[in-house]
């Protein structure tokens, strides 16, 4: 067994930034917060704001800073906890079919390190998403219908072009659209359930923040606007897949990224 890691090995680790950023002074996280929520609630959208504000923190891997939003999301409304952080949580969850595993960890720990005790022990600790020979194929169908729902007229086109890309890679995809990425089946009964339209939210939010990945933001931005097509739409649906709407999703997105990041860019500037 293994127990130490080589000096050399342990020193090589310590460089290339392998910690994650600290996050941002509470005033400057405080100020778009509020700014960006207060224009969320001009358009009755704060649920959409709670889930893009979540995903771009996590992209920019600032985990403590998605407890810091936890904390002022339900700051004033103490019943709320349970399911602000359902909608700070699932999108967390989510986010990892877009930015992986490791952000999605750590920003998960930053939210449970700010939970209050009751209100973790109130949660959900059973898995609803796991695959089983009794699951697997309403959850295949599942993602299927989503893909469909995202890149018609190009769904066929385009799950042809990724399956020659490797061909387990489109069948992961779709088998992680129907765990991970659609909403399950129960609606509203299930905590922290995310609409069809919210979960496009968190696919442009990932990307926006990650940056550099154009056609794939592009394709979900196309998949917030087809979302107006989906059956018994409530109105903040309807808002967030309308052209205004999505116009400001991509907007506020990047007044986050931007706040946050700031002493990032005056640190490489520094370094020139």
């Amino acid at each position: 067994m293994v127990k130490h890691l080589p000096p050399a090995v342990k020193h090589l680790l310590t460089l290339r930034n392998p910690e994650a950023w600290p996050s941002p002074s509470l005033e400057k996280l405080h100020n778009v917060f509020n700014r960006t929520l207060n224009e969320a609630k001009q358009r009755n959208a704060e649920n959409g704001w709670l889930v893009l504000s979540t995903c771009t923190l996590l992209t920019t891997n600032r985990p403590s800073s998605v407890g810091h939003l936890y904390r002022f999301a339900t700051r004033s409304d103490p019943n709320s906890l349970e399911s602000r952080k359902s909608l700070t949580e699932v999108p967390a969850l989510k986010s990892v079919i877009f930015v992986g595993v490791p952000r999605t960890i750590l920003s998960l720990t930053g939210l449970k390190d700010a939970l209050e005790e009751d209100v973790y022990a109130a949660l959900r600790k059973n898995s609803i998403r796991e695959a089983t020979p009794q699951t697997i194929e309403a959850t295949v169908a599942r993602g299927q219908t989503l893909w469909n729902s995202i890149y018609q007229p190009h769904a066929v086109k385009l799950y042809n072009k990724l399956g020659d890309l490797h061909p387990d890679f489109i069948k992961f995809i779709i088998q992680a659209y129907g765990t991970v990425l659609s909403p399950l089946p129960r609606g509203d009964l299930e905590q922290g359930n995310l609409t069809r339209a919210l979960g496009s939210v968190v696919g442009i939010a990932t990307l926006r923040a990650e940056g550099r990945v154009g056609p794939q933001l592009i394709s979900h931005v196309f998949g917030l606007l087809k979302a107006r097509n989906e059956e018994n739409l409530n109105d903040e649906d309807k808002y967030l897949s309308s052209d205004e709407g999505t116009e400001w999703v991509v907007r506020t997105i990047d007044e986050i990224v931007d706040a946050v990041t700031s002493e990032e860019a005056s640190l490489a500037k520094g370094k020139l």
